[in-house]
C-alpha cells in the first residue's frame, strides 16, 4: 500500500463523517426554538403558580396583621395592669386612649332569688349617664373621664359590692350588686401618627381599638374551710377572710379589633395577676351605692388589713 492510496482513503472517511454530522448553519437554527404549544404550556404552568401565590398572600397578610395586633395587646396589657394594681392616679395620659367606660350592674337578692333592679352607668370624657334614668341627680357631672383618678377608680370596681358600694364576698345571704365593667380603648402603643396630638376624628376611628372587660375579684382565692386555729368561733373562716381582704385577682379580658361601627373581631385574650394588698372603697358625695354611682376604688399594694 503506497502513501497515495492511504491518504485517499483517509480523505474519503473524513468526508463521510462530515456528511453524517453536517456543520450547523444559520439556516437550520430555527429547528431548535420553542413551538407555540410549548410556550402555551409554559404560560399555563406559570399562571397556575401565580394563582397559588396570590391565594396565599392574603393569608400571610392576615397573619402579619394578627401578630401586630397581638403585640399591641401585650404591650398595652403591661401598662393597664400596672396602672390599676398600683393605683397610678397621675397617669393622666390614659384620658387620650380610654374614651368610654360602662358598668352594667344587677342588684340581686339571693334570699328571694329575684333581681331587684338591673341598670348600667356610662362614662365619657365630657359626661356620665345612668340607666334607668334619674336614679341619681346630677348624672351629667358625675365622674367623667377627665383624669386618671376617675379612670383607675372605675376600672378597679369590685366584681361584687353590697348595697352601700363596699366590696363583698357575701353573695348568698344579703342583697348585692354584680358589676360588669368594660373599657373602650384606642391602642396605647402602635404607630405614632395615630397618637395624640392627633385630633382627626377619622384617624382616631380608623386606628386600632379594643375593649377590656375588667374583673376585680372579691371572692377569696381559697374557699376551703379549715379547722382551728384558722377558723373563729363564729362567721367565716379567718383564713378566708384574710385572703379576701389582702389578696385579689385582677383579670383583664381583651376583645379586638373594635370597628368604627361598634362590631368586634375574633381576637380574645385574658391576662391575670394577683395584687397583694387592700382594695379600698372611696365613696363620693352623699350617695354610696352603685345605683348612685358615687364610687371609686383603689388598690393599695403591700398595705394589709388585720382581719380578726
Amino acid at each position: 500500500m503506497n502513501l497515495a492510496n492511504h491518504f485517499h482513503r483517509e480523505r474519503a472517511g473524513s468526508s463521510r463523517c462530515q456528511r453524517r454530522a453536517p456543520a450547523r448553519t444559520p439556516g437550520n437554527d430555527a429547528r431548535q426554538a420553542f413551538t407555540m404549544m410549548e410556550i402555551a404550556i409554559s404560560l399555563a404552568i406559570i399562571g397556575i403558580a401565580l394563582v397559588a401565590i396570590i391565594g396565599v398572600l392574603p393569608i400571610g397578610m392576615n397573619a402579619q396583621q394578627d401578630n401586630r395586633q397581638e403585640t399591641i395587646i401585650g404591650q398595652d396589657t403591661s401598662v393597664l395592669v400596672e396602672d390599676i394594681r398600683n393605683a397610678a392616679l397621675g397617669a393622666n395620659d390614659l384620658t387620650n386612649y380610654i374614651y368610654y367606660i360602662t358598668n352594667s350592674w344587677v342588684e340581686f337578692n339571693p334570699v328571694s332569688g329575684q333581681i331587684v333592679q338591673p341598670g348600667g352607668n356610662g362614662y365619657t370624657y365630657n359626661s356620665a349617664s345612668s340607666i334607668p334614668a334619674g336614679v341619681y341627680p346630677g348624672s351629667a357631672t358625675v365622674e367623667p373621664l377627665t383624669n386618671a383618678a376617675n379612670i383607675i377608680g372605675l376600672l378597679s370596681t369590685p366584681e361584687f359590692t353590697d348595697v352601700n358600694g363596699n366590696p363583698t364576698a357575701n353573695i348568698y345571704t344579703q342583697t348585692y350588686f354584680s358589676n360588669h365593667v368594660v373599657a373602650y380603648v384606642y391602642s396605647i402603643s402602635g404607630p405614632a401618627y395615630e397618637k395624640p396630638p392627633q385630633d382627626n376624628a377619622l384617624m382616631q376611628q380608623d386606628s386600632f381599638g379594643y375593649r377590656v372587660f375588667v374583673v376585680n375579684t372579691t371572692q377569696p382565692l381559697a374557699t376551703n374551710y379549715f379547722y382551728p386555729p384558722f377558723t373563729g368561733p363564729t362567721g367565716p373562716p379567718i383564713y378566708n377572710q384574710r385572703m379576701l381582704d389582702n389578696l385579689h385577682e385582677l383579670r383583664l379580658t381583651f376583645l379586638w379589633p373594635q370597628s368604627p361601627n361598634g362590631n368586634l373581631g375574633s381576637g380574645r385574650q385574658t391576662f391575670r395577676t394577683l395584687v397583694a394588698g387592700q382594695l379600698l372603697h372611696q365613696p363620693g358625695g352623699s350617695y354610696n351605692s352603685i345605683t348612685y354611682n358615687q364610687n371609686e376604688y383603689y388598690y393599695q399594694p403591700q398595705s394589709f388589713a388585720n382581719t380578726p
